[in-house]
């Protein structure tokens, strides 16, 4: 048994239309609840229960959405801006009605993985600074980087603002002409961090990408400004040793 909820209030959450919308489609016979035609949208309903069809089409309750976007550059992570795309104008409109918001943020030059939901409790949890959720980039950077910067990472990169970074991983992929291809996993989200730490070893990032958060890797056939609703295999990996959604 789940939480009851107003069939005019449901039926408006899951994007059939306004609650005017709503009045008139009772109004015309277009919803069932259990086989029974209702006229009025102030019944209240177990969508995890009752079956409620809409002109014939079962209607499936989902009270959070979980995305995955491959954020392009140009793009910001936000809600709204006056200047920039946002992320959320990538939505596509079958989601539009959930209301929707970055979890975190990636720097408008930042391509790789967003997470967008609606879930506030979630996204609590994944950006507590204490859970130290790992975040696991790919960057090419201007500068031979060598076995003395990863040891500098794990030791700890210091920012130009005094700040202390937590112990990260440097991977070093490849190095030719000049340029290097790493790979960097961090338990923090401050202001410019990936670049910054880099700055600080004055190697400056030349490109970047978020490939992981979590357990969850970017899906290699999201092409950039594309999304896809999670699966529940990465949902479990995504919140994994991190956050136990309440049943």
């Amino acid at each position: 048994m789940g939480e009851k909820i107003r069939l005019d209030k449901l039926l408006s959450n899951m994007g059939k239309g306004s609650r005017s919308e709503m009045k008139d489609a009772l109004r015309y016979g277009y919803i069932k609840v259990n086989g029974e035609t209702l006229r009025t949208g102030k019944e209240k309903v177990d969508p995890e229960v009752d079956e409620i069809l809409y002109k014939g089409v079962p209607v499936i309750y989902k009270k959070h959405i979980y995305l995955m976007l491959n954020k392009p550059q140009g793009v910001i992570s936000a809600t709204g801006d006056k200047r920039h795309k946002t992320v959320v104008d990538l939505v596509d409109e079958a989601y539009a009605h959930y209301d929707v918001f970055p979890v975190g943020r990636l720097d408008i030059d930042t391509e790789g993985l967003l997470i967008l939901t609606n879930d506030g409790e979630l996204t609590h949890e994944l950006l507590a600074p204490k859970k130290h959720v790992p975040k696991v980039y790919f960057a090419q950077v201007d500068g031979v980087v060598g076995q003395a910067d990863v040891e500098a990472f794990t030791a700890g990169i210091t920012l130009d603002d005094g700040y202390a970074c937590r112990p990260s991983d440097l991977v070093v992929q490849s190095v030719a002409d000049g340029v290097s291809n790493v790979l960097l996993t961090i338990h923090e989200g401050k202001f410019h961090q990936v670049k910054r730490m880099f700055e600080a070893v004055e190697k400056p990032v030349t490109y970047l990408k978020r490939v992981k958060m979590n357990a969850l890797e970017l899906d290699p056939a999201l092409a950039l400004g594309e999304m896809k609703e999670l699966s529940e295999v990465e949902f479990e990996a995504l919140t994994r040793g991190v956050y136990e959604p309440k049943v």
